[in-house]
């Protein structure tokens, strides 16, 4: 069958492989749509990052391994021992891989596994692919009402679910979103989905602020336009600052007026990947009692409420959706696109 698998920086091959075999308590899955992350785009550029260049603690597997772990597919087989599932289902993937012993997995928190990583990065095969297979329970199935390129934007719009679920959200708190790629357009559309009234986005990009205006910012700054950016976001908020920022930029200023232009016992949830440290002056966050609260992923309840969400249609991401590709154009109409025009873009989707 044919794989993109990823060897390396800027080493990404599109070759035949053998198919795997669906064991017990696992289902084959034939993906259909494959999302591009900017996680992809850091292990092409500047990695291998997350993926194994030793046995990982629990695929066992080194590079290469096959990308693509935001994606959507059919049930082509179901193992032995599973129920609830029948061949032709359309689902979405939760790519989480996790250990199931270590002491967070004890309490329930497999998405920050001390040895976790995810399918399509770490091994045990990935969407970029014609076939995968996971355990049953990283399966979760789709409405009728919502199509498999909309399914491959769950996994993304969990990010953002996971970061509000996270904050102290209340129907009437005012939010600043830092950044306006696409986690922080899965970020407004968690907020509206869960009724917040406004939200400021900071975001330089033009382009990436009509975006986030389509999703449902209520306002859009240009940070680099602003010659007192925490004054501007204070008198946008009433006068004392918002009550929550998502950070899913990840720079040093961005963080610093962040914790400035929280109100007094506001929030900072951090979503965003840091490259590398950063200074920081907790005295913003003492003197007015802030809190700083970061989160990585998302659990599985997150991908039942997305999924939930778009089927009510609570959530609508499918805008979201900017160019569909084949698989054997991966990197140089995917990737290299991403990395060259990354502003006209939210989501490339390799269809398979």
């Amino acid at each position: 069958m044919r794989a993109a698998r990823y060897y390396g920086k800027e080493d990404i091959r599109v070759e035949e492989i053998e198919e795997p075999v669906c064991k017990p308590g696992q289902i084959k899955i034939k993906p259909a749509f494959v999302g591009i992350c900017g996680t992809d785009l850091h292990e092409y550029l500047g990695g291998p990052n997350f993926a194994p260049v030793k046995p990982h603690a629990v695929t066992k597997e080194t590079l290469p391994v096959t990308f693509g772990h935001e994606f959507s597919g059919t049930v082509i087989e179901v193992g032995e021992g599973v129920t609830g599932f029948e061949i032709g289902q359309k689902a979405s993937i939760q790519p989480t891989i996790y250990d199931g012993t270590c002491p967070a997995c004890h309490r329930g928190l497999e998405n920050i596994c001390y040895n976790g990583g995810f399918v399509g990065l770490s091994g045990w095969g990935g969407g970029l692919s014609d076939a995968v297979t996971v355990p049953a329970n990283y399966v979760l199935p789709l409405p009728d009402n919502v199509p498999l390129d909309i399914g491959a934007l769950v996994e993304p719009l969990s990010v953002g679910w996971h970061a509000v679920s996270q904050s102290p959200l209340k129907k009437d708190s005012n939010v600043l979103i830092l950044g306006g790629g696409p986690i922080g357009i899965s970020v407004i559309l968690a907020l509206r989905a869960r009724g917040c009234g406004y939200i400021i986005v900071s975001e330089l990009s033009s382009s990436r602020q009509r975006f986030a205006r389509h999703f449902g910012a209520s306002h859009i700054i240009d940070p680099t336009k602003e010659t007192d950016f925490v004054k501007q976001i204070r008198s946008l908020a009433g006068g004392e600052g918002v009550d929550i920022v998502f950070d899913c930029a990840g720079v040093a200023v961005g963080l610093e007026a962040a914790c400035q232009s929280i109100k007094a016992r506001g929030t900072v949830v951090n979503v965003a990947i840091w490259e590398k440290a950063i200074p920081f002056q907790p005295n913003d966050l003492v003197f007015k009692e802030g809190k700083y609260v970061a989160c990585l992923g998302y659990v599985q309840q997150d991908f039942i409420d997305v999924i939930k969400a778009i089927s009510s249609g609570a959530m609508k991401p499918g805008d979201m959706i900017t160019r569909k590709i084949a698989l054997e154009n991966v990197v140089e109409d995917g990737i290299k696109t991403l990395i060259s025009d990354k502003d006209n873009h939210v989501k490339i989707l390799v269809e398979i």
